[in-house]
């Protein structure tokens, strides 16, 4: 059966955006979880990603057209074997939420912009007897992840409309047959009301989660539940690096307003450093999958960036080949744009490796979650001084630890070590990463 995608509410107060591009065109063939549009609003630019296989049929919102209404109709995905019908020649006006008609063998059905419509990217499906059973791409997910028919569920949502709810009230089944491996199926957290019920009543707010908060916490946890996590923290000298990085500064050229050119943070030296072990122990330049070590030819550094209500990691790409001058200009750019919610997808997407960086916070250490597809991040604390013992002497130096987390199944304890002293060696000899 074919299905509508709608014009998606990237945050609760979304009402409408802009369809910026199309990354699909007519005729394509659509896989689930396939990247078809992004869409911009003035916090983000986001994806839209088919829930649903078959073939786009009909683009009915053009790209570039604006101030598109959440939930109007923006393209049909026609299912195996179906046929395309009539469908409106044009797309809907821009600011209106026009209903669109889709024809499957001969019958028209209206999807509209009304609240209790099933939400943006709800999956249509076939209950016995041939009556439209709704899911939410949530739900979906879930059931997959829990190995739970769809079909034995009722829906408690608008129009039953199966919601995450009633897949998390629900008990596991047989996992679907699938030549792939099948998930591995984890306890369900508790309920909303069985947290709840541990306060007293009236003791609390409840602030609903954004769409950042959300994507932010179903990463981590599915981290933390499919990655075994490994953790290697080391000691570092910076007393060489910061007279390096004081030189640097001190003989930057004045750009036309008469202020430096570039000005170098420790943490760009960090960037750099990592990049370079990664091409040295090019075994731990990796991403894992199911079937294959993804090796790496580049050290692709993702940089978290605390930005308000969450935080985000854009990618500084080919780090290796950068000076530091031209590291810390991007760094700049990133971190400006972060906190404006103005990042591309492709910059902040992918990567082998990344780094998260608390030492401006006082934070002694930590240790980090690797966020696939990285298999390793790169935890740094706050520089102080410290009695160091040299040979028989006791002697001050800025020091810093850091705590390198990395995905067990590709880099293992000996390489683990082997990566983060090298990236040590060229911290404490800064001069390494200019030869």
């Amino acid at each position: 059966m074919s299905a509508t995608v709608l014009m998606p509410a990237l945050s609760p107060t979304m009402e409408k955006g802009k369809l910026a591009k199309w990354l699909k065109k007519e005729g394509d063939t659509v896989k689930s979880g396939d990247i078809l549009a992004e869409i911009e609003t003035d916090k983000a630019t986001m994806e839209v990603e088919a829930v649903d296989e078959g073939t786009l049929g009909k683009i009915m919102v053009a790209a570039g057209t604006e101030d598109v209404l959440v939930n109007t109709p923006i393209a049909v995905i026609w299912a195996e074997g179906e046929k395309m019908g009539a469908l409106p020649a044009s797309p809907p006006p821009s600011g209106a939420a026009a209903p669109a008609t889709s024809p499957v063998k001969g019958e028209e059905k209206k999807v509209t912009s009304s609240p209790s419509s099933p939400t943006s990217g709800d999956v249509a499906r076939s209950a016995g007897g041939g009556q439209r059973v709704f899911v939410s791409p949530l739900a979906k997910r879930l059931a997959k992840e829990k190995g739970i028919d769809l079909s034995t569920l009722k829906g408690s949502g608008p129009h039953g409309r199966i919601v995450s709810k009633d897949v998390e009230n629900a008990k596991p089944g047989a996992a679907p047959a699938s030549k792939a491996a099948a998930p591995v199926a984890f306890a369900a957290p508790p309920s909303d009301a069985q947290i709840l019920k541990n306060f007293a009543e009236g003791s609390y707010d409840l602030i609903p989660h954004d769409s950042m908060r959300k994507v932010i916490a179903r990463r981590l946890t599915e981290s933390k539940q499919t990655i075994p996590h490994f953790y290697v923290s080391v000691d570092v000298t910076l007393d060489h690096l910061l007279n390096m990085r004081e030189r640097l500064n001190g003989s930057a050229p004045k750009n036309k307003e008469g202020l430096p050119s570039f000005k170098i943070s420790v943490n760009d030296f960090i960037i750099k450093a990592m990049a370079m072990a990664l091409i040295k122990v090019p075994d731990a330049n990796v991403s894992w999958t199911e079937s294959a070590m993804v090796k790496h030819k580049h050290a692709d550094i993702g940089i978290a960036v605390s930005i308000p209500g969450g935080l985000i990691t854009p990618v500084v790409r080919k780090a290796e080949t950068k000076g530091l001058a031209q590291i810390s200009a991007e760094m700049k750019d990133y971190a400006k744009r972060a906190k404006d919610r103005k990042l591309k997808p492709d910059e902040y997407t992918g990567g082998s490796a990344a780094i998260s960086n608390m030492g401006m916070m006082n934070v002694s250490n930590f240790a980090a979650i690797v966020n696939p597809p990285h298999a390793s991040i790169l935890a740094i604390g706050s520089g102080t001084r410290r009695p160091v013992v040299r040979g028989n002497d006791i002697v001050i130096e800025q020091q810093m630890t850091m705590t390198l987390s990395t995905d067990h199944r590709c880099i293992d304890g000996a390489l683990g070590a082997e990566f983060i002293n090298a990236i040590k060696q060229y911290l404490e000899e800064p001069g390494l990463m200019l030869v």
